[in-house]
């Protein structure tokens, strides 16, 4: 099953941010717990606000889909969905 990277840009409205961050959160523990998040995480030092999840996912739409239903979906300015191909590593597809 391919591999998505997403790149995803917050609002530059921090209180907002931080608001929905617990939820938000939450969610992705759903989505890693079904199998479909496999990391996700803050970038550090970045403004505004952005973050790296890598999904498994049968297609671009199944993760925007996914993507869509995150309760910080308003705050999020950008979210890029590009096919990653891992050939090193423990997300690597032998």
């Amino acid at each position: 099953m391919p591999v998505y990277a997403v790149h995803y840009t917050y609002s530059t409205d921090a209180e907002k941010v931080a608001a929905a961050k617990p939820e938000h959160r939450a969610y992705l523990a759903t989505l890693v717990e079904g199998g479909a998040l496999l990391a996700s995480g803050p970038y550090v030092g970045t403004t505004p606000d952005s973050a790296l999840l890598i999904f498994r996912a049968d297609s671009a739409d199944a993760v925007r889909a996914l993507l869509a239903k995150d309760p910080i979906a308003p705050l999020v300015t950008g979210a890029d969905v590009t096919e990653w191909n891992p050939t090193l590593g423990v997300l690597a597809q032998g």
